[in-house]
């Protein structure tokens, strides 16, 4: 559809600079009231979001989740007035009184924007660079989404993902990482508009970044335009209607801008980056720009120009009935369509579930668990064709692509791929996953080795902020991984990545705790989770019928006491199972009755009900916790008075028998440490029990 129809009209250039004043004084005013946040960005991209939200941006203030709506993600979220104020004007459900309550507890105007708080809102932006990395994964989501339901004459997939970013977005590592790979991945429906106004927080940016940027961006394949004046209306609109013609290229446009643009003092400043301009100021701004009204007012007008309601409702309308001239020829894309963009699973999924479990079982050679996971996906992608899978340049390693995995690496011009080489790009590509969960059509899961989540570690908060469907697969979990060392060897990953709240962190044992994890990720529709998956080989564990529910609740009793009536818990995840499971057996021996505990996702198992957890912990018994991590984090399961075997130092460079042994993570201590603890538990119960006689003398 071209900008400028019924739909778009042109209007006066005073006019529309009235307009953007609007935007300029909402974002003035709302910073005002919280007396914090970031005016400059809203002043000096003002005149941009005029051009593109009323001339361009396909959206539905009264649908936000349109399917066919383009995307717009504010990168320089600290700028989130900005987006707040277009919202308010187009009509979204976005009162006047959300944005008088800006930064305020429980308000639809947080800080930074936030997806599921304000609708609109596409993505949850604030660290720099992330923004424009989802936005990557949402356009590339919508390459993938054309090129398997478009069909000669029926086009259900045509939007556009459309970018505001900064000189702190473009500074920051990650943005080298995605725009690098939108540019091999052709992404043509991706517009970003670089607000160049050469501040930052510290001051005049020429002082710390001084990149040629358009060259930068012409090297990675990308169409660049500009610089152009980014407060010139007309020359954005040339713009933008030329970056839409753009056949293989994503497109960078350049735009000069002053930050606090119509400040008659603090524009063009770093004063006016992240603090309120001050009453005095703020009522100059006004004389200055001629805008007559006071505090959060906007005339009817405005109001009635920004209006897109209407407009929506039509461009909305217009699609669903080419999606239901599509749905008539081709019944069943329709279908298939409609069920990826709801986030659901297919109806067969039961049959999915007992399948996998019937395979995992079915493995009775020892398996290391990146080759289980590998097991499972070979299940799961031809029964799910929505995943959407990829590694960091490790695939061979973490085993992340299968039999039905088709790669972009070997896909011929618009061939439908299910599978992504992201290159050395774990945060990168941890980032692109998130948006393409945002976009919706895709349950994305991609793969590294544990060491380098803490590359990848901010994404991978954001998308447990952002309660998103992603599957985080980290191999090479500990220091099994042997004779790479301890720069390879994580240690301290495993407990830092169970903190992240909302985050569930899975560290199966075998094949069949495996294919549970994946069952667990792929069913979760409320927040990401992570694979912790071993490079050795596990042997497989004898399961009985029907334990894999149990399994499910993150922890599970795996081989108890003779009567169930245990001495001592003995509990452990991963590779570290199979030594819990021997020091049992020592322990027996030793006359020693002990129950062995396998939690591979303490934090399902923490959601548990208490009369579960105590099934599985019974109270008062001492506990010993084994796993080759930093051990810490298992003192609120066994107290100051249990024991933990694990690894508080960085690893050694050796194979991996001797690495186990070296730092003592062996049965023959973890039964050691559970007699001590046994020895203290009953010295303890001595010294209370003649504590009581005395009392009772």
């Amino acid at each position: 559809m071209n900008a400028h129809n019924e739909l778009f009209p042109v209007i006066d250039p005073t006019q529309r600079r009235r307009l953007a004043n609007a935007i300029r004084f909402l974002a003035i005013d709302g910073v005002e009231a919280a007396k914090c946040g970031h005016p400059g960005a809203p002043m000096g991209m003002a005149d941009i979001a005029e051009v593109l939200w009323r001339n361009h941006l396909h959206h539905n203030p009264a649908n936000p989740h349109w399917a066919d709506r383009d995307r717009f993600v504010l990168s320089n979220g600290h700028g989130s007035m900005l987006i707040y104020a277009l919202l308010h004007l187009t009509g979204y459900d976005l009162p006047i009184e959300e944005l008088k309550r800006f930064r305020q507890l429980h308000s639809k105007t947080p800080g930074h924007p936030e997806v599921g708080y304000t609708p609109g809102v596409e993505t949850t932006t604030g660290p720099l660079g992330q923004g424009l990395a989802n936005a990557v994964g949402m356009a590339l989501a919508e390459q993938m989404l054309a090129r398997k339901f478009n069909q000669p004459g029926h086009e259900i997939v045509n939007h556009h993902t459309y970018v505001f970013l900064g000189d702190g977005c473009l500074m920051e590592g990650i943005s080298h990482e995605v725009c690098s790979l939108a540019g091999t991945l052709k992404l043509n429906k991706l517009i970003c508009y670089y607000d160049d106004n050469g501040i930052s927080i510290d001051g005049h940016v020429e002082h710390w970044f001084t990149d040629n940027t358009v060259l930068r961006f012409q090297s990675y394949g990308w169409n660049v335009i500009g610089p152009i004046d980014g407060h010139d209306a007309q020359a954005v609109e040339r713009a933008t209607a030329e970056a839409k013609t753009s056949g293989d290229k994503p497109t960078l446009i350049i735009c000069q801008t002053t930050i606090g643009w119509g400040s008659p003092h603090k524009a063009g400043t770093h004063d006016v980056h992240g603090s309120a301009l001050g009453s005095a100021e703020a009522e100059a701004t006004r004389k200055a720009l001629g805008w007559e009204y006071g505090p959060f007012e906007v005339p009817q007008d405005i109001y009635d120009a920004w209006n897109a309601k209407a407009r929506g409702a039509k461009l909305e309308a217009a699609w669903n009935e080419r999606f239901a001239a599509y749905e008539k020829v081709h019944p069943a894309l329709a279908a298939e369509f409609k069920r990826r963009m709801a986030g659901d699973l297919p109806a067969n999924w039961g049959e999915t579930v007992q399948a996998l479990y019937a395979k995992a079982r079915a493995v009775s050679a020892a398996t290391a668990t990146r080759k289980a996971s590998q097991i499972a996906l070979e299940t799961l992608v031809p029964a799910l064709p929505g995943m959407f899978g990829g590694s960091a340049d490790l695939t061979g390693s973490n085993l992340t692509a299968v039999k039905d995995s088709k790669p972009w690496a070997n896909a011929k011009a618009g061939e439908v791929v299910n599978y992504l080489s992201y290159g050395v790009r774990e945060f990168g590509m941890a980032a692109m996953m998130n948006g393409m969960a945002l976009h919706m059509g895709f349950l994305p899961y991609g793969g590294t080795f544990l060491m380098f989540s803490d590359y990848s570690r901010n994404a991978v908060r954001m998308s447990a902020l952002m309660k998103q469907r992603v599957v985080h697969v980290f191999s090479h979990d500990s220091i099994g991984l042997g004779e790479d060392g301890p720069t390879h060897q994580a240690v301290e990953q495993t407990p830092s990545l169970r903190l992240i709240p909302n985050l569930d962190v899975w560290r199966p044992a075998d094949v069949l705790e495996t294919a549970v994890a994946w069952k667990c990720a792929v069913e979760r529709k409320t927040g990401p989770s992570a694979l912790l998956l071993s490079r050795q080989n596990l042997p497989a564990t004898q399961h009985r019928e029907g334990v894999e529910a149990q399994m499910a609740r993150g922890g599970y009793v795996l081989a108890d006491a003779e009567g169930g009536k245990p001495q001592v818990v003995l509990i452990s995840t991963g590779s570290e199972v199979e030594i819990a499971l021997k020091a049992q057996k020592l322990l027996a021996e030793a006359g020693v009755s002990a129950r062995v505990v396998s939690m591979p996702c303490t934090n399902v198992f923490d959601r548990q009900d208490e009369a579960y957890r105590n099934t599985v912990l019974p109270l008062f018994v001492p506990r010993v916790a084994v796993e080759a991590a930093q051990p810490d984090f298992w003192r609120k399961y066994v107290g100051l008075s249990g024991g933990v075997v694990g690894i508080a130092t960085f690893g050694e460079s050796a194979p991996i028998a001797d690495l186990y042994k070296h730092f003592k993570i062996t049965a023959e201590h973890t039964a050691e440490v559970a007699q001590a603890v046994l020895r203290m538990h009953a010295a303890r119960h001595e010294a209370e029990d003649g504590n009581v006689v005395r009392s009772m003398n």
